[in-house]
């Protein structure tokens, strides 16, 4: 059991692979056909309430700009500064949280916004909520609306039985409706997280050369026992 706790507190990599879609499929096909340079824009910006997933699909995208070698960087809101003294920026810049920008962030974000337009710089920018109900400036709401603007929705209970269902049959394995549900109902957070309990299963049930039932999952899922002594 000691391998398996090690296998979970190693969060699997966010990919755009990995990402259920659910009622995201038109922002994704956007942001897959940014990065490819066949969409001509110079800011996407993604909002929605928490766990929509706007954090995975921006180091996702960063992740798969590096890939393709173009430098690329994910920040937080605060972090929004430091880029400031960059003498070039990156072809991509992912800003995350940018509700959370204050005042001296919120400059910094605006001149991001007029040299990205001389540095050939993309900008992908999440938040809570669209940018005419960000309570920042006036002139930054304005340049956060100026290009695409996408509402990332939440997943639905089926959506991710589904998504879990797609991962086991890619692992090898079917996963029986049942189980899902109760992965749903015993691990309320988002779905890398299930993912990778579904993955630690899977090890399992090879390691203890058994058949992947749910007893098996509620095997694998009780705490362990403190060592007598």
């Amino acid at each position: 059991m000691e391998q398996l706790v090690l296998d979970l507190s190693q969060p699997p990599p966010l990919t755009l692979d990995n990402f259920a879609i659910g009622r995201n499929a038109e922002a994704l096909s956007a942001l897959q056909a940014w990065l490819a340079g066949t969409l001509d824009e110079r800011c996407i910006y993604l909002w929605g309430a928490p766990g929509c997933g706007k954090t995975h699909v921006l180091r996702a995208l960063v992740a798969a700009a590096q890939d393709r070698a173009q430098p690329s960087v994910y920040v937080e809101a605060y972090a929004v500064e430091a880029l400031e003294a960059d003498a070039m920026l990156p072809r991509l810049i992912a800003i995350d949280d940018a509700e959370r920008l204050n005042s001296a962030q919120q400059a910094a974000l605006f001149t991001l916004f007029q040299r990205a337009g001389e540095d050939g710089t993309l900008l992908l920018v999440s938040a809570a909520a669209a940018p005419a109900a960000l309570s920042l400036r006036e002139d930054l709401r304005t340049r956060l609306a100026s290009g695409l603007t996408f509402q990332m929705h939440l997943l639905s209970d089926d959506d991710k039985v589904q998504a879990l269902r797609s991962h086991a049959t890619g692992r090898g394995f079917e996963l029986a409706p049942e189980i899902a549900q109760y992965l749903l109902r015993r691990r309320q957070r988002g779905l890398p997280a299930l993912t990778q309990v579904l993955d630690a299963r899977d090890q399992y049930s090879m390691r203890a050369k058994r058949p992947i039932t749910l007893a098996l999952l509620r095997e694998m899922l009780q705490p362990e026992k403190p060592a007598e002594g």
